[in-house]
C-alpha cells in the first residue's frame, strides 16, 4: 500500500500500529453488537422482572435495545467534541494513547455487566467505548495526513476506512456463535475490544509525533525534521521542507481555531459547508444501517436465519475489498471522481433494492436480488465515500483550522449515526419496501453537490487548494470587482 519512492518501513509500521487501536475499534464496536443481540435482549428483560417484577413488552425491549446500541454514537460525539482540544494540547500521537482508557473502562464493565446484572452497565460501557472511536475517528486521519508525504497522503490517510473495515470483517468473526457469540460467552465479546487497545498501548509510544504538529504547534524544529527522517527513511526532501515552513510561516502567532469561529470565517465558508454535508452524507447515506440491523434486513429479504450470520461476514468483507481498492485508486482517480462515483452507485442500487422489495413476495427469486443489492450498495460505499471522506479535512484546512474542522465533521458524522441508528427501525415500519428511498434521495443530492461545488483537492498544495474554494468564498467580491473595473475603463474612455 505504501510502495512509492521515499517512503519508509516506520511509516507502514506507525499506520498499522495506530489504526489498530483506532479506527479499527469503530468498525469492531459496530459489528460486534449484531450477534449477541437476542441474548442481551433476554438479559434486559430478566433484569426488569428481577429488579421490578414487571416484564416488558416486546417494542419496550425493542426500544432499550435500539437506545443500548445507538448510544455508541452519543459517545462519539463526545469523543469528536473533545478529540480538537485534546490533539492541541497533548498532540496526536499522544491523544490516541490517552484514549484508550475510555476504552479499557469500557471493556472492563462490559464484562462485569452481566454478573452485576446491570443494563446501566451495559449502557456506560457502549458510551465509553464510542469516546474512544469518536477521538480515534478525528485525531488519526489528522495524524496520518500531516504524517505522509503529498504523493501518498491520500492513500495513507484512506487506510483509516482499510482498518474500520477490517475491524468490521473481525467483529463479525469474533461474534459468530461457534466464537464468542453464543449465550454464554455475550459479555466476553463486549470486552473483546481490550486487546487492540493493548496492542496499540504496546506499540505507538515507539513511533515519531505529527511533524507538522512539533514545528507549527510547538516550535521544536529538530523534532519536526527527525520525525520526518524517520518517517521517510531517507532526508526529507527540500519541497517538503519548504512546504511545511511556508505553513508555519502563515501560522505564525495565529492561536488553533474554534469551531465556532470557522463558522462565522469567510474564508474557509465553503470548506466549512463541504466537510458538513460529506461527513452528514456518509451516515445519512444509511450504509451503517446494514451493520446495525444486518440480520433484520436479510430476514425482510426471506432469508434462512440459520445462514444469517455467515451471510453478514459477506458484508463486511465486500467494504473492506472495496476500500484496498480505493486505497490503490485514490492517487490516480483522485478525491473527487470516487466520492461522487460511490454516491451514484449508491443511487442506483437503493432504487434497485426498493423494487426487489416491492416483488420481493411476487417473483421467487427477489428476495436473492436484494441481498445482492446490500452487498453492492456496501461495496458502492467503500469504493468511495467511506474513505475519502476522512482525508478531506486534512487537505483543505491548514494547521490552525485542522482540529476545528475535523470537530465539526466528527460531531456531525456522529450525530446523524445516533438519528439514523434510532429511527430505522421505525423507518423500516412506517416505508416498507420504500425504507431506502430517503437513503436515495441523499446519495442523489450528495453526488449533486460534489459534481457542482468541490474542487480535486489530489496532489495539490493547501495554497492552491484554498485559491479554489476562494472563487466560491468570494464570488460576489470578485462579481463586483470586475463590475467596479468594467465601469472605470468606460469612464476613462468617455473622458478621452
Amino acid at each position: 500500500m505504501l510502495q512509492s519512492q521515499g517512503h519508509s518501513r516506520t511509516l507502514a509500521l506507525m499506520v498499522a500500529s495506530t489504526a489498530i487501536g483506532g479506527t479499527l475499534q469503530y468498525g469492531y464496536n459496530l459489528a460486534i453488537m449484531n450477534a449477541p443481540t437476542t441474548y442481551i435482549q433476554t438479559f434486559i428483560n430478566e433484569t426488569f422482572l428481577e429488579r421490578w417484577g414487571m416484564e416488558l413488552e416486546l417494542y419496550e425491549v425493542t426500544l432499550i435495545w435500539t437506545f443500548v446500541v445507538s448510544v455508541f454514537s452519543l459517545g462519539g460525539l463526545t469523543g469528536a467534541l473533545i478529540a480538537g482540544p485534546m490533539s492541541i494540547r497533548f498532540g496526536r500521537k499522544k491523544t490516541m494513547l490517552l484514549s484508550n482508557i475510555f476504552l479499557m473502562s469500557s471493556a472492563l464493565l462490559g464484562l462485569t455487566s452481566r454478573a452485576a446484572k446491570s443494563v446501566e452497565m451495559i449502557i456506560l460501557s457502549r458510551i465509553l467505548v464510542g469516546i474512544n472511536a469518536g477521538i480515534s475517528m478525528n485525531v488519526q486521519p489528522m495524524y496520518f495526513g500531516e504524517s505522509a508525504p503529498k504523493h501518498l497522503r491520500g492513500a495513507v490517510s484512506l487506510s483509516c476506512a482499510v482498518f474500520t473495515a477490517f475491524g468490521v470483517v473481525l467483529g463479525q468473526i469474533v461474534g459468530l456463535r461457534e466464537i464468542l457469540g453464543s449465550e454464554s460467552c455475550w459479555q466476553y465479546l463486549l470486552a473483546s475490544n481490550a486487546v487492540p487497545g493493548f496492542f496499540q498501548l504496546l506499540t505507538l509510544p515507539w513511533f515519531p509525533e505529527s511533524p507538522r504538529y512539533l514545528l507549527i504547534d510547538r516550535g521544536d524544529k529538530e523534532a519536526c525534521f527527525a520525525a520526518l527522517r524517520r518517517l521517510r527513511g531517507c532526508e526529507v526532501s527540500p519541497i517538503e521542507v519548504e512546504e511545511i515552513l511556508q505553513e508555519q510561516a502563515e501560522a505564525e502567532g495565529v492561536r488553533p481555531r474554534q469551531p465556532w469561529e470557522l463558522l462565522s470565517d469567510r474564508s474557509v465558508r465553503w470548506q466549512v459547508i463541504s466537510v458538513a454535508i460529506i461527513s452528514s452524507a456518509m451516515q445519512l447515506c444509511g450504509n451503517d444501517s446494514i451493520y446495525f440491523y444486518a440480520s433484520y434486513i436479510f430476514q425482510e429479504a426471506g432469508i434462512d436465519p440459520a445462514a444469517i450470520q455467515y451471510i453478514t461476514i459477506g458484508t463486511g468483507t465486500c467494504e473492506f475489498t472495496a476500500c484496498i481498492i480505493s486505497n490503490l485508486l485514490i492517487e490516480r482517480q483522485g478525491r473527487r471522481v470516487l466520492l461522487m462515483g460511490g454516491y451514484i452507485l449508491m443511487s442506483g442500487w437503493a432504487v434497485v433494492f426498493t423494487l426487489a422489495l416491492s416483488f420481493e413476495h411476487k417473483v421467487t427469486w427477489m428476495p436473492y436480488l436484494s441481498m445482492a443489492c446490500i452487498f453492492t450498495y456496501i461495496l458502492s460505499f467503500g469504493m468511495g465515500p467511506a474513505g475519502v471522506t476522512g482525508v478531506l479535512p486534512t487537505e483543505i484546512f491548514n494547521q490552525t483550522a485542522r482540529p476545528a474542522a475535523y470537530t465539526i465533521a466528527g460531531s456531525l458524522m456522529w450525530l446523524n449515526l445516533f438519528i439514523v441508528g434510532m429511527l430505522f427501525p421505525f423507518i423500516v415500519s412506517g416505508l416498507g419496501q420504500f425504507c431506502f428511498v430517503p437513503f436515495g434521495a441523499v446519495c442523489v443530492l450528495t453526488a449533486l453537490y460534489i459534481g457542482l461545488f468541490l474542487p480535486e483537492t489530489k496532489g495539490k498544495t493547501l495554497p492552491v487548494i484554498a485559491s479554489e474554494f476562494n472563487r466560491l468564498n468570494f464570488r460576489k467580491q470578485e462579481r463586483t470587482g470586475q463590475a467596479e473595473y468594467k465601469l472605470g475603463e468606460v469612464q476613462h474612455s468617455t473622458a478621452l
